[in-house]
């Protein structure tokens, strides 16, 4: 369970990163092809009709996005804990069984095998439909980010006047992609005060 749910968040995070921007990257490891400029973000000129998003530093600074990771860490968390106590008992269990098993009659270790063969079933169902359980709620929840920021961005390109807006990234399909075009600042600010105002 400890490996699936880490998993599960790995790719509820990848999935993230996927579903609302098209891939992962740290914004602190920039190309080598992006031009350094000294401009603000504000400074992006009205002319400009195509502007970028660096989807990782979005998501890192969102609180939204924080409040998400911070709420699945502690359910994962609590998961593994959950199953890790069911495991243990089970472990005793068997343990007690097989301490006692040479005093049993044969029937008797027969039904006791019969029940913790049962029981080991059931625990492993049980792990499997937690993992479900949680990867579920990971999907609606990245649905909700996806839209949040989708619903966001497209106001925000609207109301400035942005043709479009492009996500960055290192290894992504834009080569370049000079700074002074990057809004992904003044995109944050807005989303966590629209977060912080519900």
């Amino acid at each position: 369970m400890e490996k699936r749910t880490f998993k599960t968040f790995g790719l509820f995070a990848t999935a993230t990163l996927i579903t609302a921007f098209s891939a992962c990257q740290n914004k602190d490891t920039k190309t080598t092809e992006t031009k350094k400029t000294d401009s603000s973000t504000a400074a992006v000129s009205a002319t400009e009709k195509i502007v970028f998003v660096n989807q990782d530093s979005l998501l890192n600074k969102y609180e939204y996005y924080k409040d998400l990771k911070t709420k699945f860490e502690g359910k994962t968390k609590n998961a593994q804990a959950d199953m890790q106590a069911k495991g243990q008992a089970f472990q005793r269990e068997v343990a007690q069984y097989q301490q006692s098993a040479s005093t049993l009659a044969a029937d008797q270790r027969k039904s006791t095998e019969e029940r913790l063969a049962r029981k080991q079933q059931e625990l492993q169902t049980y792990q499997q439909n937690a993992g479900g359980a949680l990867q579920n709620e990971q999907a609606v929840e990245t649905e909700k980010l996806y839209d949040k920021v989708a619903g966001y961005l497209k106001t925000y390109a609207k109301e400035k006047g942005y043709k479009m807006v492009l996500s960055y990234t290192k290894g992504s399909t834009i080569l370049f992609a000079d700074e002074s075009l990057d809004v992904t600042s003044d995109v944050i600010k807005g989303l966590n005060a629209e977060y912080t105002k519900k």
